[in-house]
């Protein structure tokens, strides 16, 4: 470690200018996990937003992650070290020398202050983009004015310089005039020398100058014609883009209008098209990946060793026929069928969270968010299955079949929760069929943020704090959830920690919306240092792979390769045992690629079919097409109870928009309430608690290290009495 960081610090300080200025560069050591401890990545703080990469060259194509500082809370551990976290992440990060950290923690602070003064003057909703360009307007002609005046200076100085160097020249000369003893005469020379050479060098600095001011004047004047024309070249974008979005929608209505035309036209295809998926965005971001990314080839071992991959040890009762099932809804009021314009909302929304555009009901499905993560729960099976298994690797193996299981439900679902009221919950009690109870609670508004809790009967505890990043693109929408998903088995005590995936919903404005998941998982066993490595191949129409891929390797705490798993992440997941792995052939990047001799693989998850008509009714599967059937005893504030998702899942849109409008106000009315309570506690100088959420706390996580909301308990105890007297009114 000590040559790495003697290797660091010295291009750190040589590359990164003074802190306050807009970029800052360097070496620093972050943590990344047990195994591999600190490692040295290249950071780049710009516009707000700390950046890492591997290398300096990584630059131009991959970053492997980004924290806004906006919302960010800088600490320092010790000397050398800095604590950077944001929503759910947390970058642990170690500075070369004492002076680098220094350095560092100021940059970031300023960038701080400066990102949340920019988030502060984009905050208001108008979506007017004039004041914007007016403000860039007047920044510009200050900027030239100054350079302006300090040309002016220069002009000033220069003019100076010949003034003073022409007297001095006059004087010296007026000297060797004088009858001097010869001593002082050589003297008087030696000096007159050396003030020609001084006036020469004078000289040609002047007329460098001079050529520095006609140079700046010519270029000042070309990067003002250049500014013009890309601003035309971006209101012009802005219109033709708009025009387009008319035009498909014209097109949509005359093509509804015309029922003749049905009969003749071709079903859809479903393979996305080129023009809908081709463009890979540059600006797609990908978190650090596996130092030994997935270069590897598998070949299935002969007949005669061929044999289950996953031993008898985890065994396949399900205990599901034990109980009998309570009869639950298996549809939902199909959707009506109103013309939607999302180009309308979104435009004003460029590069906005997603979080802070009031969106009308009409481009949301009637579950909130709250429900969406409990939907992570629909193969749950996977887990009962894997709390019975003897062998932590093959555990692995089906806890990240679990991992990925969580994104098939999204395939079709274009459509978006709706966003929790601060205070809200909803539980799912699904003890007497499949032993399990969860428990969501919106604990954050701004930045929204969800904690769930779930405990089962058959052996397993999971647990998680997700905060939504989102931000629209124009083009296309990327949604980073934020935070880590803990599953802890009781009888082994194997706890399991990973994060969910980057998602990208395309074709905003004209086209098909359609879904992807791009981006690596790492899930740690901490209690083995066990780990597997999951990639999620982003959608490419030049690719030969199978679309939505999924690949992944488990490794015991040495880092050896076990399994191999394969499949997509929405339809079926499968793993092989390797035996035998040898060096390949060279891949791309003249990378050696690995080939694994593996058994014959088995089916660890497979997708579960649709219910019938789920094409009208939002995609649902048969698990979310019960999530919002009403229940007896559940708490004041669950999500069943809102009332614009109920108007809105009955099909009355108009009065779910009012009623959601309503609740909006409603909410912040409360939060205006206690920022003037803390105001005049300030005043008084007494402390002022917050806002607490009811069912969960904020504890430090001792795995991980971050901060986040666990469960306090005491909720179903609540259910039993039937007592919800300490719950808010926020519906």
């Amino acid at each position: 470690a000590e040559t790495e960081q003697g290797k660091g610090s010295a291009p750190a300080s040589a590359a990164a200018p003074a802190p306050g200025s807009d970029t800052y560069k360097g070496w620093l050591f972050k943590w990344t996990n047990y195994l591999k401890g600190y490692q040295r990545r290249w950071f780049v703080l710009s516009n707000g937003l700390l950046s890492y990469y591997r290398t300096q060259a990584e630059m131009a194509h991959t970053c492997r992650g980004t924290i806004n500082l906006a919302t960010a809370h800088i600490d320092t551990e010790d000397a050398c070290n800095i604590v950077l976290s944001s929503g759910g992440r947390t970058y642990h990060l170690k500075a070369s020398t004492e002076v680098e950290r220094q350095r560092w923690v100021t940059a970031l602070e300023l960038a701080k202050a400066k990102a949340i003064r920019m988030m502060n003057d984009q905050s208001d909703d108008s979506g007017d983009e004039e004041p914007t360009s007016q403000s860039d307007r007047s920044e510009i002609q200050g900027t030239l004015k100054i350079l302006v005046s300090k040309l002016d200076d220069l002009s000033t100085c220069n003019d100076l310089i010949a003034k003073h160097g022409a007297a001095l020249q006059r004087s010296l000369s007026e000297l060797e005039g004088l009858k001097v003893p010869v001593e002082g005469g050589e003297k008087i020379k030696a000096v007159n020398e050396r003030a020609t050479l001084f006036r020469i060098t004078s000289n040609a600095m002047i007329n460098a100058c001079r050529d520095f001011l006609d140079l700046a004047e010519t270029h000042s004047r070309r990067w003002q014609r250049a500014l013009q024309y890309e601003r035309e070249q971006r209101i012009h974008l802005e219109e033709t883009i708009e025009q387009l979005a008319k035009q498909h929608n014209s097109l949509e209505r005359a093509w509804r209008e015309a029922p003749t035309l049905v009969s003749t036209t071709p079903s859809a295809p479903t393979r996305l098209h080129k023009e809908e998926a081709s463009d890979e965005d540059e600006n797609t971001e990908y978190f650090d990946a596996m130092e030994d990314s997935p270069e590897f080839i598998t070949v299935t071992a002969t007949e005669n060793t061929q044999h289950r991959s996953m031993s008898p040890s985890c065994n396949d009762v399900s205990g599901k026929e034990l109980q009998p099932r309570r009869q639950r809804r298996t549809h939902v009021p199909d959707k009506p069928n109103y013309s939607l314009n999302l180009w309308s909302i979104m435009k004003n929304c460029i590069g906005k969270e997603l979080s802070k555009i009031p969106m009308p009901v009409n481009f949301n499905e009637p579950l909130s968010m709250l429900q969406r993560l409990t939907e992570d729960l629909e193969y749950h099976e996977l887990l009962d299955k894997a709390a019975r298994c003897d062998s932590s690797l093959e555990q692995m193996c089906l806890v990240a079949a679990f991992s990925v299981s969580s994104y098939s439900t999204t395939v079709h679902r274009t459509a978006k929760p709706f966003n929790p009221l601060l205070g809200e919950t909803y539980e799912l009690d699904r003890q007497e069929e499949f032993g399990y109870r969860s428990l969501c609670e919106q604990v954050s508004h701004h930045p929204p943020a969800a904690a769930h809790h779930v405990i089962s009967q058959r052996g397993w505890t999971l647990w998680q704090e997700i905060t939504i990043a989102s931000k629209f693109r124009g083009k296309y929408l990327s949604i980073m959830p934020l935070g880590a998903i803990h599953l802890q088995f009781h009888s082994s005590g194997n706890h399991y920690v990973w994060r969910k995936v980057t998602s990208t919903v395309h074709n905003i404005i004209v086209g098909k919306l359609w879904i992807d998941q791009s981006g690596d998982i790492e899930i740690v066993n901490h209690r083995t240092k066990e780990t597997c490595q999951l990639k999620f191949s982003p959608y490419s129409y030049f690719s030969r792979d199978v679309p939505r891929k999924v690949t992944g390797m488990v490794a015991d705490s040495e880092g050896q390769a076990h399994y191999i798993l394969s499949g997509t992440w929405d339809d079926k997941i499968e793993s092989a045992k390797i035996i035998q792995s040898s060096r390949g052939g060279s891949g791309s990047e003249g990378k050696q690629k690995t080939v694994y001799q593996t058994l014959s693989p088995k089916l660890l998850w497979k997708k579960y079919p649709l219910p019938e008509n789920a094409e009208n009714m939002y995609y649902f599967s048969a698990l979310a097409l019960t999530l919002n059937e009403p229940e007896e005893g559940v708490g004041l504030t669950d999500s069943r109870l809102r009332p614009d998702q109920k108007l809105m899942e009955e099909g009355r849109w108009d009065e779910a928009n009012s009623e959601k409008q309503r609740l909006e106000e409603k909410q912040r009315a409360v939060r205006r309430r206690r920022e003037a309570e803390a105001s005049d506690a300030v005043d008084e100088g007494k402390e002022y608690e917050g806002y607490q959420p009811l069912w969960f706390h904020q504890r430090r996580d001792s795995v991980t290290g971050e901060t986040n909301f666990v469960y306090n308990g005491g909720y179903w105890e609540a259910k039993e009495r039937q007592d919800w007297s300490m719950c808010p009114n926020i519906f």
